[in-house]
């Protein structure tokens, strides 16, 4: 499992909280609340994000919440997203494929045709993007939803449904997502 740095700048608070979740959340979560000790750490740090509860200039890769309350699994998909589109942060567009994935207007085009996708639904085709290889509901479960695999649910399947529905009706295509014996891959 690739660990990503969740940096929590000068906000014990919520540091305490993700703590004890840990594990569940898949960051390597490090509390941190000296502006120079930041810097040195962030250095060093290639994957990471640091979450603060108020802007702070000269610090890169901050995400600030500053809209609480928040449920901690509303948190965690903002997290993921973030820092999904941190690592294509070069590019305001990623090309998967035949078509485009627009970050600033959420939009998946071909050529003229354009289809509006939820945060979710372009985190679900990027990570399939970047996985290459067929990914299992319980995988999808855990890395894109933050569910723990024992959660009895149909969220990955509803949601991949109801995107395949949507890039069938505006592209006509019945593969872009397809369904494999060991879960979903992008063809």
């Amino acid at each position: 499992m690739n660990f990503r740095k969740l940096v929590i700048f000068k906000f014990s608070t919520l540091y305490h909280i993700l703590k004890e979740i840990e594990q569940e959340l898949h960051f390597n979560i490090i509390e941190i609340n000296n502006e120079n000790l930041l810097k040195r750490e962030i250095k060093n740090l290639k994957d990471y994000l640091v979450v603060t509860n108020s802007f702070f200039m000269n610090i890169n890769n901050q995400y600030v919440l500053d809209q609480i309350p928040i449920k901690v699994s509303k948190l965690v998909e903002k997290l993921n997203v973030i820092i999904l589109r941190k690592q294509f942060s070069n590019q305001v567009e990623i090309k998967v494929n035949n078509y485009v994935i627009d970050f600033n207007s959420r939009e998946l085009s071909s050529e003229k045709l354009k289809l509006k996708l939820t945060e979710k639904e372009i985190s679900v085709i990027l990570y399939l993007f970047k996985k290459k290889t067929p990914t299992s509901i319980k995988e999808l479960k855990e890395n894109v939803w933050q569910y723990q695999s024992n959660i009895e649910t149909h969220t990955v399947e509803t949601h991949i449904y109801r995107l395949r529905k949507k890039i069938i009706k505006t592209f006509n295509n019945k593969s872009f997502i397809i369904s494999k014996k060991n879960g979903y891959q992008i063809k």
